[in-house]
């Protein structure tokens, strides 16, 4: 119901709320404790508490649950249960609904096994890249299991039935106790050696987690994941898992399935081979029958169409075919005929002989305007230049000095002396005359006043 304002909530609506974020909020999750309370209606469900030394609460495990059960439960065992949280919603009760119920004890193996699973899954060994393919015709089987128990029974008839031409080896080991594991892992290494088999299985029939726990050792699951023969495993009944089973190539539900799943079934191949040989006689039949027909109805229309008529008008259009193209043809080069004369008389008209003499003249008229221009120009500069060289001898020192003049120069650094303020006392000079020059050198400069 809803005011204006707030949401108001029955108690059943809100039992059914709390119960809903409870299933959805915890995961299925295992608890551990002590069964006490325990009831057992005639509907076949199981009510009791679990508790331990600090807190306790309700639970309740149903009878399609409870009826797979391998254990008694009784008041004061000790248990490890998995389930889910929920509600009571009649009565607003916070309570446990179990699914699956152990000894403590087996539940500390269980512990063991999730531990073992997990560090083998994180090292790679149940990856499906390294899984092998199973042969689907196998010509010899290997089965690694006990010579006397239910289970090579099982297998052996199962193979007797489906494919009794399938050779087999047996590789006899103890399936539980101290030394199975050993010997499991032994088997699995001399399958290999041998290499005899095309495919292996293991195999075990069902029983506790106690007795099938050789194959969840650690060294037989690295065996299995070392394998170089596709290993198959059936071991213990469907509900059962084990290591082996996530280490090997491929998983049966139990022994018998396993040897359905390694070889095919002999009754289904012969059906299946009587089956195509009926469709293929059908099939080759329908063929032939068709392709008679064809040949039939060909043989018929060949008579009808007389080849020898069609050969002979085929022939005679071929002739008129030629004469066509005889007339084009004859056609077409008197067309180019006549363009080829009108190109040579084009080309005639246009000689390269004609051109390059008017270019010659040409080129000898240019040459001679250029020679009569660069006369005209040397003359020029040559005036010009005689002019130049004039006025430069008017102001030349050495026309000075064909006039009795003579330039004097320090004989050390040949820096003109034009002053006797520049001359010290026994210098040495040079007294550069018009026909060469003097050494020579005095004592001291006379300074006119």
């Amino acid at each position: 119901m809803q005011t204006t304002n707030r949401t108001i909530l029955s108690v059943g609506e809100l039992n059914a709320e709390v119960n809903q974020l409870l299933t959805q909020g915890f995961p299925l999750l295992w608890v551990e404790g002590e069964i006490s309370n325990l009831v057992r209606p005639s509907s076949g469900h199981l009510y009791f508490t679990l508790k331990d030394n600090k807190s306790q609460i309700r639970s309740a495990m149903f009878r399609n649950r409870n009826m797979k059960l391998r254990i008694q439960p009784e008041n004061g065992m000790k248990v490890l249960v998995r389930g889910r949280v929920g509600l009571y919603e009649p009565r607003g009760e916070y309570q446990f609904i179990a699914e699956h119920m152990e000894d403590a004890g087996v539940g500390q193996l269980q512990k063991q096994f999730e531990a073992l699973k997990l560090k083998l899954s994180n090292a790679g060994l149940f990856d499906e890249k390294f899984k092998q393919e199973i042969p689907e015709y196998p010509k010899r089987i290997g089965v690694i299991t006990s010579p006397t128990g239910a289970a090579i029974r099982d297998i052996l008839n199962v193979l007797k039935r489906r494919s009794p031409q399938t050779e087999i080896l047996i590789y006899p080991v103890a399936v539980q106790g101290a030394t199975s594991k050993t010997e499991i892992e032994t088997a699995i290494r001399k399958v290999d050696i041998d290499n005899k088999c095309d495919v292996v299985i293991l195999a075990r029939g069902g029983g506790s987690i106690e007795d099938l726990w050789s194959f969840n050792e650690e060294n037989v699951a690295k065996a299995i994941y070392n394998a170089k023969t596709p290993v198959i495993s059936g071991i213990g009944h469907e509900i059962d898992f084990t290591i082996a089973d996530f280490v090997a190539d491929l998983r049966a539900p139990t022994p018998s399935a396993a040897a359905e799943l390694v070889t095919p079934d002999r009754n289904q191949l012969l059906t299946e081979s009587i089956q195509t040989r009926l469709w293929l006689i059908q099939t080759i039949n329908r063929s032939i029958k068709q392709k008679k027909q064809d040949l039939e109805w060909l043989t018929s229309r060949l008579f009808i169409q007389k080849p020898a008529n069609k050969i002979q008008q085929q022939a005679q259009r071929l002739d008129e075919f030629e004469n066509r193209l005889k007339l084009e043809l004859t056609k077409s080069l008197d067309k180019k005929h006549i363009q080829l004369s009108s190109l040579i008389s084009r080309l005639q008209s246009n000689l390269p002989q004609k051109k390059i003499a008017d270019q010659s003249i040409h080129l000898n008229q240019l040459l001679d305007r250029l020679k009569r221009s660069i006369q005209i120009d040397l003359s020029q500069k040559h005036s010009t230049f005689t002019l130049q060289l004039a006025k430069l001898d008017a102001i030349s020192p050495l026309r000075t000095l064909d006039r009795g003049y003579s330039i004097i120069k320090d004989k050390n650094s040949d820096s003109v002396i034009s002053s006797v303020k520049q001359a010290t006392a026994n210098q040495s000079i040079l007294v550069k005359l018009k026909d060469g020059e003097l050494n020579a050198s005095f004592d001291d400069p006379i300074v006119d006043k």
